[in-house]
């Protein structure tokens, strides 16, 4: 039997989903308003306001503005969920990127970015089916 590396993938949750809106103000209304969200951080020069969601963000982005690009991704236009992403218990960039790639999957370049417990290091990548995920580090 071959040996296998550790998975150095262990979720911790779910940190934050990107919405993309043709009318970001009239969204932004409705998860305050009708769900209780609170604004958490506003970023215009990414068109982004982000939400508090308990633990998580809920992240709202102006679609018309939006040119991000994924390799692999389905195309803007075919989605409104510009990406989701997954809060890792741990983090070591290499490694991760290593066990990806023996899954066929290529990461992105790793960044430092803004999630629901503050900035750290994450990557991006497509799964099979085109959907945008991000892996972000715990809080430091």
């Amino acid at each position: 039997m071959p040996m296998t590396a550790p998975n150095p993938i262990a979720l911790a949750g779910l940190d934050h989903i990107v919405l993309r809106s043709a009318d970001p103000p009239r969204l932004e209304r409705f998860y305050v308003g009708a769900l209780g969200c609170t604004v958490e951080k506003r970023q215009p020069a990414f068109h982004l306001t982000q939400l508090r969601a308990g633990d998580s963000l809920i992240d709202i982005v102006d679609a018309r503005a939006l040119k991000l690009a994924v390799p692999g991704a389905t195309p803007a236009a075919a989605r409104n969920l510009e990406h989701f992403c997954l809060r890792l218990k741990s983090w070591d960039a290499e490694a991760i990127a290593a066990h990806l790639r023996r899954h066929g999957i290529e990461p992105g370049e790793v960044r430092n970015r803004y999630g629901a417990e503050g900035e750290g290091p994450s990557l991006y990548f497509a799964d099979p089916d085109g959907n945008t995920v991000e892996l972000k580090s715990p809080a430091r």
